[in-house]
């Protein structure tokens, strides 16, 4: 699927008795954070023209989800802005729902999708428009720079999505570094591209949603370390906005499939 056809994707009105959807993003004291967040809301709103998307989040900014969930007046589905099952997704955002006294379905996190590698190559290609060619991409190396997580699963999350990124868009090798967590790091990452023999120029890419301290750090590094080209963050794209939609669509149709009444028959029958 290609960049055009999926930031061309036509709206879809949204049906009659939709829950909202809440989205629930970490927050940071940098306001372009929240901006990025709006953005992506207006994205949400223009693919999917009737839903009902109100914002929520875990911490710095306003509002938070008890502030949220108590005045909402339907139902409505949590679709948390992460890109993988770590410690916010596992822990943080279950219990302040819990604490709220909010029993909404939660979606799950966004990685690993397609659409996340087609919100990477956009974010690339914007800051190097010659990267959009099978030929220079062949001879470009890739630092996949995430914030890192205590959580191993998480940090093998990443690795897998730079693999397959590798794999399905032909780059000359992705490298992961991690802007919180031990190391790699951006300039480690670059170091050991310089040296594959493939390697002509090296790209940093922050897989990141939103701007803040993180990404921050990354572009320092990777202007230290004389990266040749340095994408911007996730947000807001149009495919980072259909990937939520679409975590939506699965928590909903979950929803309503947990609900039918013969699946609440057949789990009282094997219970």
């Amino acid at each position: 699927m290609t960049e055009r056809r999926l930031s061309a994707a036509p709206a879809t009105p949204v049906a009659a008795g939709s829950p909202a959807l809440l989205l629930i993003a970490h927050g940071s004291r940098d306001p372009r954070h929240a901006a990025a967040v709006a953005a992506l809301v207006g994205h949400l709103r223009v693919l999917r023209p009737g839903l009902d998307v109100a914002t929520a989040y875990l911490d710095h900014c306003a509002p938070r989800i008890p502030q949220v969930t108590a005045r909402l007046d339907r139902a409505a589905i949590a679709v948390p802005l992460l890109l993988n099952r770590a410690f916010h997704a596992k822990h943080d955002i279950p219990a302040a729902l819990r604490t709220a006294g909010a029993d909404l379905p939660l979606a799950d996190v966004l990685g690993p999708s397609p659409l996340l590698l087609a919100a990477l190559d956009r974010r690339l290609a914007e800051a190097a428009p010659e990267l959009s060619s099978p030929a220079a991409r062949a001879r470009t190396g890739v630092v996949l720079a995430a914030a890192g997580s205590s959580d191993p699963a998480a940090d093998a999350a990443t690795r897998a999505v730079a693999a397959e990124w590798r794999r399905t868009r032909g780059w000359a090798a992705v490298e992961v570094a991690y802007a919180s967590a031990a190391g790699p790091r951006v300039p480690d990452a670059v170091a050991a591209l310089r040296r594959a023999p493939t390697v002509e120029r090296v790209a940093v890419s922050p897989y990141l949603l939103a701007p803040g301290l993180l990404p921050d750090r990354i572009a320092e590094a990777a202007i230290e370390a004389a990266a040749d080209h340095l994408a911007d963050v996730l947000a807001p794209t149009p495919e980072l906005a259909r990937l939520l939609l679409t975590r939506y669509d699965e928590a909903h149709a979950a929803t309503r499939t947990a609900t039918h009444p013969a699946a609440r028959t057949h789990r009282a029958l094997t219970a």
